[in-house]
């Protein structure tokens, strides 16, 4: 039997218990595992119930929270909605070629900066060359190339929608991997870097060639050495590109895009000027359809809008990639407007006569045709970023070392491109000449 004093003493107890209780929040179904895993007794229960009331308020606060909390849903739903993308674009993790691993770039397109990149792609050199495709084939091969913008345009944007079917899909290797495995990716990665290879090698040799009309008689010795006027003007050109070629930014390099178009613009005005306003030539030229000699003409027209090899570049470069039809639009429409403009031009000044590239036949002695000359050097420079950019960014893939991926290794790939490129064009005869570069990018493209 108790005491009077013991009972009062285990009276005031239960009391102060039975308090402590009642002032506290019931725990969750957490706690409850938490307790139970750990095996703790009653009077450890009441300790700790009392020692973290308050963390029970903020975490555990009713028995009528539901088991799964909402953000646990959301990433099992967010796992399960995903495992069906990677088991898709597994191929792509695994592989080395992959771009998952490369930094994303630092600054996006914006809407207009990516018209002008796409625009700066499509219309360049190829428009020196419509009056000569249009002498090629006649006045009706004008129906092929308006005929080639649409489909090329079209094939622009089914591009577009294999790009974002899945987002291992950034370039086309990735494309053709997906559609044909590893085969597939090697052969489509080989017949396009050599395209844009081979681009890039024009581009030195027309900007020597320009160089050399404008300066005939320019001979430096270097240790000895004597270099040609035409070598001498290609290092010239592989030093001038060389700078731009180190820009990963697409958002930049609109900048030097816009310059190129400028070009292509004032080489058009230029054009238009020694024609109808000097009345050079006005030899108009009245054959219909030669054909003969209209694969020629296809060759040149499919090489003025050969641009789809930068396009998947355009493409993730964009603050918005869903607006690229319209920049496809845009770019495809003052393209085929230039092509039209300048072939139509060039052909009734010149006629038969017309050479590979209309500045050949417009007088040296006109201030017109020393823009239009000095002109046609900035457009090769401002494309040839654009054009060496997808191959850079694929040898920056099979470096298999992620600190090795840096600003300094690509400078070095890049100037490793350019060099290697001016070596190609200084070794191979007569690269630049358009029969060539018409059977090249038609059958390549």
């Amino acid at each position: 039997m108790l005491s009077w004093g013991e009972g009062a003493v285990c009276w005031q107890w239960w009391r102060q218990s039975m308090d402590m209780l009642t002032s506290v929040t019931p725990p969750g179904i957490s706690f409850i595992r938490r307790i139970g895993s750990k095996g703790s007794s009653n009077n450890q229960y009441l300790t700790t119930a009392f020692k973290r009331s308050q963390e029970w308020k903020q975490e555990d606060s009713s028995l009528a929270k539901p088991l799964v909390s909402d953000q646990l849903k959301e990433v099992e739903n967010g796992v399960s909605e995903e495992q069906p993308a990677r088991q898709q674009s597994s191929v792509f993790q695994h592989s080395k070629f992959s771009l998952d691993d490369l930094p994303p770039p630092q600054h996006q397109c914006s809407f207009a900066q990516s018209v002008i990149n796409g625009t700066n792609i499509l219309c360049g050199i190829g428009l020196l060359t419509i009056p000569y495709a249009i002498k090629e084939g006649g006045w009706l091969s004008l129906t092929i190339l308006i005929l080639f913008s649409i489909i090329c345009c079209y094939t622009g944007i089914l591009l577009k929608r294999c790009l974002e079917s899945n987002p291992g899909l950034k370039t086309y290797p990735d494309i053709g991997q997906a559609a044909f495995g590893v085969v597939g990716r090697l052969g489509i990665a080989i017949f396009l870097y050599m395209e844009l290879y081979a681009a890039a090698v024009e581009f030195i040799t027309l900007m020597s060639d320009n160089l050399s009309s404008l300066f005939p008689n320019v001979h430096i010795k270097v240790g000895g050495i004597d270099l040609e006027t035409h070598v001498f003007f290609a290092i010239t050109a592989a030093l001038m590109v060389l700078p731009t070629v180190w820009l990963r930014n697409l958002s930049l390099l609109s900048y030097i895009s816009a310059g190129g178009i400028f070009a292509t613009i004032m080489v058009t005005l230029c054009l238009f000027w020694v024609g109808l306003v000097d009345h050079v030539g006005l030899k108009p030229g009245r054959k219909l359809l030669d054909l003969e000699n209209i694969s020629v003409s296809v060759g040149l027209y499919g090489f003025g809008f050969a641009g789809h090899a930068v396009f998947p570049n355009v493409y993730s470069s964009m603050q918005d990639p869903s607006r690229f039809p319209s920049v496809l639009y845009l770019s495809f429409a003052f393209c085929l407007f230039m092509y039209m403009s300048v072939g139509a031009v060039g052909y009734l000044t010149f006629g038969e006569s017309v050479e590979s590239q209309f500045t050949l036949n417009m007088p040296k002695e006109l201030y017109a045709s020393k823009i239009a000359t000095w002109t046609t050097v900035i457009t090769p420079l401002a494309k040839y970023a654009l054009t060496i950019l997808p191959i850079a960014l694929s040898i920056e893939e099979l470096i298999p070392n992620n600190k090795l991926r840096c600003h300094a290794t690509a400078i070095a790939i890049r100037t490793f491109l350019v060099i290697s490129s001016l070596v190609v064009a200084l070794s191979v005869p007569y690269f630049g000449q358009y029969y060539l570069h018409a059977t090249i990018f038609s059958f390549l493209s």
